[in-house]
């Protein structure tokens, strides 16, 4: 309770109200010598180059990227979404030559600091809503639910950085179909009705505004209601390293990497 901006506990009319809590600015600060930040506290599940179109969940079970992701290219007109070969998705994604594609899964457990932060300097230009199931992402049922994350409700935000693709996903868990993006007034989660599969795309890039949606590093993005999980994908050059372990507990504002 001494990082939370209001310490006292009969101001959270529930539960979900206090893992939401707002901290103290100086109870997480950001790391400015490298280049990708946590969004949030948490417990790092994976992180490393993406091999073969597919990304861990745990340790030994994987789900695909395109599903995780949906097609690169609106296909909204047609009855049934091409496949892609792992090959063509993966350069859809990787815009500069010699890059190569990232990931980093972010476990936050049901006491951790709910709200989430903007990873690094980049803009947002796409949101991809999936709804779906709501089953539990605690690493244990992660390692029985091959494409578990596949299944599950969850917010796809796209964009770019200076190295090119970047990407954060928030994925829903037990009792936390409520994902908030603070920028995207029009996501409404949660829905109990929805078509297995399906997902609604929403652009920021207007005639008005051509570039999307500029988040600082540290910015605050959005927030979940309880447990969850973050997954970061994004393209960066080949020198690119992770300052982490698997399994390590992990704070808003400490590095995940840097060239």
């Amino acid at each position: 309770m001494k990082e939370a901006a209001v310490e006292d506990l009969h101001h959270y009319r529930n539960l979900s109200e206090f893992f939401r809590r707002k901290l103290k600015p100086q109870a997480r600060p950001v790391c400015g010598l490298h280049s990708v930040i946590s969004p949030s506290d948490g417990k790092i599940l994976n992180f490393g180059q993406v091999k073969n179109c597919e990304v861990e969940q745990v340790k030994g079970v994987t789900y695909s990227l395109e599903s995780f992701l949906g097609p690169r290219i609106s296909t909204e007109d047609l009855p049934f979404p091409p496949a892609t070969p792992c090959g063509s998705f993966r350069n859809q994604l990787v815009t500069r030559e010699g890059n190569e594609l990232y990931h980093c899964v972010i476990y936050l457990a049901p006491g951790d600091y709910h709200c989430f932060h903007s990873p690094t300097d980049w803009t947002v230009s796409h949101r991809r809503h999936f709804p779906g199931s709501l089953m539990s992402v605690n690493p244990g049922m992660a390692r029985w639910i091959k494409e578990l994350f596949c299944h599950n409700e969850r917010v796809v935000l796209t964009g770019d950085w200076k190295h090119g693709f970047f990407s954060l996903t928030a994925v829903g868990a037990t009792n936390v179909g409520s994902i908030r993006i603070y920028f995207d007034r029009d996501l409404h989660t949660n829905s109990p009705r929805y078509s297995k599969g399906s997902y609604n795309d929403f652009s920021f890039v207007t005639h008005a505004n051509k570039e999307g949606i500029p988040m600082r590093k540290g910015e605050h993005l959005g927030e979940f209601n309880l447990g969850s999980t973050i997954v970061l994908i994004f393209e960066a050059p080949k020198d690119f390293n992770f300052k982490l372990k698997a399994g390590q507990k992990i704070r808003f504002g400490e590095a995940l990497g840097s060239l």
